[in-house]
């Protein structure tokens, strides 16, 4: 079976992601392992024209089967913000600790019940010609709390409770996560077509 590339610089998300595609047996990479790959421009106006982006330039470029994905976290009271913008939320030179200062501040003293988000992943497989060969989209429901809980995870983890586990994904670690996850639900929609396309 043919290597395929996660197309993330991201090194805690790679780890995600290698896991949630272990089940098919195939070599995972990522672009940490291609010094050549390119720093593709995310500037498209969705989370699926950006995920698209990124898998069909870099297999294009790196002439391999990549797996780019577009993720990222919607809060209904900011009207969908941060969205698309959710990495670089605070600014070009955004941290996760920041990204969570500026997401409180603008929630403000909204009440709890008017603090619902979800988390949302968009997820393209691309052939090392660029061609499109599956698509997923997967989505988690929780709500932002007042303040940082837990450790584990990384963005916004710390303050996306789960409201049916009252924990956050900051406290629920990583085997929770990989059940219940934006991530988790996309890849296990397209686990199946991967494993078609790959073999």
């Amino acid at each position: 079976m043919p290597t395929l590339v996660l197309g993330t610089h991201n090194r805690k998300k790679g780890s995600e992601l290698a896991e949630l595609v272990a089940p098919l047996g195939i070599t995972v990479r990522t672009l940490a392992e291609y010094p050549q790959a390119l720093s593709v421009i995310e500037d498209g106006e969705t989370f699926a024209a950006n995920a698209e982006r990124k898998a069909i330039q870099q297999a294009r470029h790196l002439n391999e089967w990549v797996l780019g994905e577009d993720s990222g976290m919607c809060v209904d009271a900011l009207g969908g913000a941060p969205g698309i913008f959710s990495a670089r939320f605070s600014g070009p030179d955004a941290t996760d600790e920041a990204n969570n200062v500026k997401l409180l501040s603008d929630l403000g003293k909204t009440p709890i019940e008017r603090r619902t988000a979800f988390y949302i992943c968009h997820a393209v497989l691309a052939t090392p010609g660029g061609e499109i060969a599956a698509r997923a989209e997967g989505r988690c429901h929780g709500r932002i709390l007042f303040e940082g809980s837990g450790d584990a995870g990384f963005g916004y983890d710390p303050l996306f409770e789960i409201v049916e586990y009252h924990r956050t994904f900051g406290e629920l670690g990583a085997a929770v996560k990989r059940c219940l996850s934006h991530r988790a639900r996309a890849l296990r929609e397209m686990l199946p077509q991967l494993a078609a396309t790959l073999s």
